[in-house]
């Protein structure tokens, strides 16, 4: 993350199934817009009101993009973090600079707030000796008997969290 960029996290439900695609160069994406809705209590009416709701394009890119869009569709309730770009770009019929904001994803889960997930490791690779952050060779609970977590020799048999 640079020193200038905006990095948020969303909570908020998709509009969309995720629109999956590779670029021309052949990386892959996938798009969905975030509906984003505060809460507040009013006291006077004892009742909780909605705000104005704002929506957010966002875009996971390669292995991140893969999962959103094997995993996700419209109507969940995810959690989002990334960094917020500006694209510009110039009309081709008016010939005026456009913009618009984008949520360029860092990551991205379902809220479990008022639904449940069950879930399965992926299994593709995410660079050499990798399996999507979490190998063999950097996961200290993958090769221990037990589901790994082993007590410890003092007597101790909770697990350490």
């Amino acid at each position: 993350m640079g020193t200038n960029t905006t990095h948020i996290t969303l909570t908020g439900n998709l509009t969309r199934d995720p629109e999956a695609g590779f670029t021309a160069s052949g990386v892959f994406f996938a798009r969905f817009s975030i509906a984003v809705t505060p809460r507040k209590f009013d006291q006077q009416s004892n009742q909780w009101t909605d705000g104005e709701t704002t929506f957010w394009d966002t875009t996971a890119w390669r292995t991140l993009g893969e999962h959103v869009a094997e995993s996700l569709k419209k109507g969940d309730r995810v959690i989002a973090t990334g960094t917020v770009r500006t694209h510009r770009w110039q009309d081709k019929e008016t010939n005026d600079v456009r913009s618009r904001v984008v949520l360029e994803l860092d990551d991205v889960g379902p809220s479990l707030t008022w639904a449940t997930a069950t879930l399965s490791k992926a299994t593709s690779n995410n660079g050499p000796g990798r399996t999507n952050g979490a190998g063999p060779s950097d996961d200290p609970w993958a090769n221990s008997p037990g589901g790994g977590w082993e007590p410890s020799k003092s007597g101790d048999d909770q697990p350490p969290f």
